[in-house]
C-alpha cells in the first residue's frame, strides 16, 4: 500500500511538474478507504485555453483525512481524452482511480 502511494504521489508531482505521463498499462495498486469522500467542491472552471484540458479538482486521501487538491491545466494530447481523478464506491468501500489520458 505504501508503494502504491509512492507511486501516486511521483505521478502527480511529474504531472504538476509539465511532464507527459503515459498511463499505466496495469495498475500497480488501488486506493481504497472505508471514509466516504466530501461532496465535489464547486468551483467555475477557467475560460479555455489553446492547447490545454483543465484538469478539475478533487479529494485525494493522505491516509487520515482527505484534501483538496486544486483543479490545472494539462496540455492537451492530440487522439487522447482526458478522464478526470474521481472516487467510485465499490463493495462498501471508496475507491479513487487517478485523472488519466484515454485513447479517443
Amino acid at each position: 500500500m505504501k508503494n502504491a502511494i509512492v507511486l501516486l504521489a511521483s505521478l502527480l508531482v511529474l504531472e504538476l511538474a509539465g511532464c507527459v505521463v503515459a498511463p499505466p498499462a496495469r495498475r500497480v495498486a488501488v486506493v481504497e478507504v472505508d471514509v466516504r469522500p466530501p461532496p465535489l467542491r464547486v468551483v467555475v472552471a477557467p475560460a479555455p485555453r489553446r492547447g490545454y484540458v483543465w484538469a478539475a479538482g478533487y479529494w485525494r486521501w493522505d491516509g487520515r483525512r482527505y484534501d483538496w487538491i486544486d483543479g490545472r491545466w494539462v496540455r492537451e494530447r492530440r487522439g487522447w481524452a482526458w478522464a478526470p481523478a474521481h472516487w467510485e464506491e465499490h463493495r462498501g468501500r471508496w475507491r479513487f482511480e487517478p485523472g488519466h489520458w484515454m485513447r479517443n
